[in-house]
This record gives structure tokens, sequence and C-alpha cells, in this order.
């Protein structure tokens, strides 16, 4: 198998340079100065163990690799706002032998929320959904860190929407054997749900200046909100017992000299000043159940809001005290 990691950024960087070190063949895809950093001087990894840079095969999209082998996986890792682009630019691209990547090969969804495999599956014929827990940061061009040992994530697996196969079960092997935990479950999408829920913190952890009690409080909130919109839809997810059954002491965050672990994904991409981010399918995803199954969720609702305001102005993330949103709650 040869791996194409698209979004070669924070989780698809970790989860690209991890399969590099096991001894697989892999592809990154990037763009811009990112792109420019990998192909000058290589991905450079940091852990707990220290820093290595490795050489990699970079590309910016499916044009440069040309005809694709039979045997790719596609491995989507951007944020879930930029899924559409992704897969219509990889969809059409020749494989050999005859056919389309969108026909003929893998695609794994390695994304937060629960939307892209749906999305994924209007154009692809096999998709597999990826449920990551892999605290990791990207800031720097070129670089990634990955903030837990012994295991850099766990990354459980399914095609969607359920079931397994060989693919992904030979998929997760190769993971297994570069320090992640891989488990191939037959409801991988429970998971995801599962995963959902603990990421409806990620706007808190963007917005707030403070963590202590108040913020925590809105947390709870959030979260409480979830979990009745997905009682009310029928959606099962699994619970954090079940996880941490599954993490033990496998995954624990560490921490790393000089390279403080400063915010989840969210808080990145305002950090990083791009301009989007991905609360439309985390946050927004349970205003959309709330909406359509009758159950009230003000506090996500306005957790997408604000994060949609803070991404598009472009404004500095964690200048919001817990009191203000409370007092826009009302």
């Amino acid at each position: 198998m040869r791996y194409i990691i698209i979004g070669a950024g924070a989780v698809g960087g970790v989860i690209g340079a991890r399969l590099i070190q096991g001894g697989n063949d892999v592809v990154l895809v990037a763009r811009g100065a990112h792109l420019a950093a990998l192909r000058g001087s290589g991905l450079r990894l940091v852990t707990v163990e220290g820093a290595e840079t490795l050489p990699v095969h970079a590309v910016t999209d499916a044009a440069e690799l040309g005809e694709l082998r039979a045997d790719d996986v596609l491995v989507l890792a951007v944020k879930s706002q930029d899924t559409v682009a992704a897969l219509t630019q990889w969809a059409a691209a020749p494989v050999a032998g005859g056919g389309i990547a969108a026909d003929r090969l893998a695609l794994v969804c390695a994304q937060n929320g629960v939307e892209n495999e749906r999305v994924a599956q209007r154009i692809f014929r096999t998709v597999y959904g990826m449920c990551v827990w892999l605290p990791a940061t990207h800031l720097e061009p070129g670089v990634v860190v990955s903030h837990t040992a012994p295991m850099s994530g766990i990354l459980t697996l399914g095609r969607y929407p359920h079931g397994s196969d060989s693919t992904i079960s030979e998929f997760g092997k190769h993971l297994a054997s570069s320090q992640f935990l891989a488990p191939v479950v037959e409801d991988v999408m429970r998971w995801k749900y599962g995963k959902l829920l603990n990421n409806l913190g990620n706007a808190l952890m963007a917005l707030l200046d403070d963590s202590g009690e108040p913020a925590q409080d809105l947390w709870r909130g959030a979260r409480a909100e979830g979990e009745v919109v997905l009682a009310a839809a029928g959606i099962p997810y699994a619970d954090e017992a079940e996880r941490e059954v599954v993490q033990g002491d496998r995954m624990q965050l560490q921490q790393i000299e000089g390279v403080p672990r400063l915010g989840g994904s969210t808080w990145q991409s305002l950090a990083r000043a791009t301009g989007s981010a991905e609360v439309d399918y985390l946050n927004g995803e349970i205003a959309l159940l709330g909406r359509l199954h009758g159950v009230p969720t003000p506090i996500n609702d306005l957790l997408q809001r604000l994060v949609t305001e803070y991404a598009r102005d472009r404004r500095e993330p964690r200048d919001l005290a817990p009191s203000r949103i409370r007092a826009m709650l009302g």
C-alpha cells in the first residue's frame, strides 16, 4: 500500500511521519509555505523523545503524481470545510489499469466531525471513517508536534457507514506498527459521534481567556446539549468510559521542553489566521440536529457564530471572558 495524506497539517503530518518511520510508502499533500518547507528540508517531527527530520515526498495536487497506483489509499486529513474541494480534486485522478480514484481507490476520512464520510460517499465508492484522538500541533511550516506517549494517538477505524474489510484491517496493522493504537471496529461512526461531543469544547478553548470553573461550566453545558440532541435523534455514541478502557495508559499528554501544547485544532486555525474554522461541523452539527429534532441548543449556536466571526475577521483567539459568553446567552 501507498498512503497519500491529503492535508499534511497537525493530524495528517503526524500520521504521515509515523507511517514513514514505520517503513511505509507515503506521499504528503500540502500547499504554500508548508509545501515549500517539506520539499526544501523535509518534515520535522517533534515528540517527547526529541526531534527528527524526515525526507518526504510532497506534492501539491493529484496532477503532480500522474497516474495513481491501484494500491493507493487516500487519507483525507483536511479540515471539514475543505473536504468538498479536496474530494473534487482527487476524485477524477486516473489510476493505473484504467478508471479513476473515485471508483477504484479507498478513501479514509481522518477528520473531526461526522459529515465528511457522508459527503465523501457521494463521490467515492469505498469510504472509511477514522476517529482521531491525536493531540498534535502545526503552527510552523515544515514542523508538526506529537504531544502524547507512548502512543502518538488512538485512530479507531472502520468502513462507512459500518463494517470492516481487509483493506482497513491492513491499514490498521500499519498504523499499529507506527506508534498508534488502531482498533478496527464495525461501528466507527458511533465512535466518531462520541468524539464529536468532546470536540464541542474546541470552540471554548479557542475563544476564552480563562480555563477555570466558569469555562468548565460552559463546556459541560455545550456537551449536555449535544447529548440531548443525539438522544432525540436516536444516534448512538461511544461514551468516555469506553474510550478510557481503550486508551488506558497508552496515550498520555507529555511536556515537551520548549514546545507547549497551546490549543486544539480550532485554536490553531484562529492562531494561524486561516480565515476559516471547522466549527460548522462540530458545534454546528449539534445546532443542525437540534433544529431538525426540536431541541434548543443555545450554547452551541452561540459558539458556532462566535468562532465563525473570529475566523472571518482573523481576530486573535482567547480574548473573551466566560462571563461575556454567559451575558450573550442572556
